[in-house]
């Protein structure tokens, strides 16, 4: 059977390295992609963590959720794709062979947009996944999604975004523009203020602010969306002050007892951004996503690449833990 590199734990409280694996065959409805890059998220690292290595069934265990490739072979059944075609992708933590830490995988797919890059189609899948499950899934905020008739709906209404120089601050930025929100508050660090207006933001707030005081200073009411895509408790518990008295609070982490006391009628929802799981809202959002990135009403996130192919993720992944990047996705080129 043809083998392929891989970056692999190979067991419970084991070593994570690059190794030789089968190539997995497609299925039904099913494509097989060369991974040509592949973008790191702080889901990567956590995901091996003690606390959160429950959700890990078996061993081993291939991690990766974002990734952007080549059709290498096509399942029975498949008629959208066909070899040759450049696609950019989603993976799943919950089935190896759908993840992107590999130099091929089985993936959810579509086309690139012609004018970016395999590196900057990597950044979109799970960050534009996440931040259109908050604002659209009924569970959510639910709004209308633009694809499904509801760009420019949402005009006069405002939205307050903590993290919008990461990356799924930048897309839930971009959504929210284009849903038309016509104020739209980021925090962010002042030396990303620029970056964050260029993604959809009409006012940037100092991160390191009273970010609460100076919510209020722009709006005379209350937002009924916060999107908190760093979910840090003290994040969290400024966000539940802004928030409307019957808004929702979108969290990309668990909620923090300590807002649970001041929440009253709010609605608190955790994201989990996975087109596997809300399968609708992926589909749908899928069919527009090449047309939208290549009308220019999205772009990717600014990418930095990593040396050394696969085996420059672990430093990579390093780094994101000890919260060394920022306004960049990490990216690494498993055929390297």
């Amino acid at each position: 059977m043809a083998q392929q590199k891989a970056l692999v734990l190979p067991e419970k409280g084991g070593n994570i390295k690059v190794t030789d694996i089968p190539i997995p065959k497609p299925g039904k409805n099913e494509i097989l992609v060369k991974v040509h890059s592949t973008a790191l998220n702080p889901a990567d690292w956590k995901i091996q963590k003690p606390s959160y290595s429950h959700f890990i069934k078996s061993y081993p265990v291939i991690f990766g959720i974002d990734s952007a490739g080549i059709v290498e072979e096509i399942g029975d059944g498949v008629t959208k794709f066909q070899k040759g075609d450049k696609v950019f992708h989603q993976g799943d933590f919950f089935n190896s062979k759908s993840a992107t830490f590999q130099q091929y995988t089985i993936v959810l797919a579509d086309f690139i947009p012609s004018n970016l890059s395999f590196d900057q189609a990597a950044t979109i899948p799970l960050c534009i996944t996440s931040a259109a499950v908050g604002l659209y899934l009924k569970d959510g905020a639910g709004l209308q999604a633009p694809w499904e008739g509801g760009e420019g709906k949402y005009k006069d209404q405002s939205i307050v975004i903590f993290g919008g120089s990461s990356s799924v601050g930048q897309y839930a930025m971009q959504l929210a523009k284009l849903s038309g929100f016509s104020t739209i508050i980021a925090t962010s660090s002042i030396r990303n203020a620029d970056l964050v207006k260029s993604f959809g933001a009409t006012h940037v707030v100092d991160r390191n602010a009273d970010v609460v005081a100076e919510v209020k200073k722009i709006l005379s009411d209350s937002p009924k969306i916060v999107w908190d895509a760093v979910s840090l408790e003290d994040t969290q518990i400024q966000a539940i002050q802004i928030l409307a008295s019957d808004g929702t609070l979108l969290l990309v982490g668990p909620p923090h007892e300590s807002i649970k006391a001041v929440q009253g009628d709010r609605k608190v929802y955790r994201v989990y951004g996975s087109p596997f799981v809300h399968r609708e809202l992926g589909i749908s959002m899928y069919s527009k996503l090449t047309e939208f990135f290549e009308s220019g009403k999205l772009k990717p996130s600014p990418v930095e690449v990593l040396p050394n192919g696969l085996a420059g993720i672990l430093p990579g992944l390093q780094r994101l833990e000890d919260n060394k990047v920022s306004a960049v996705k990490l990216i690494a080129r498993p055929q390297e």
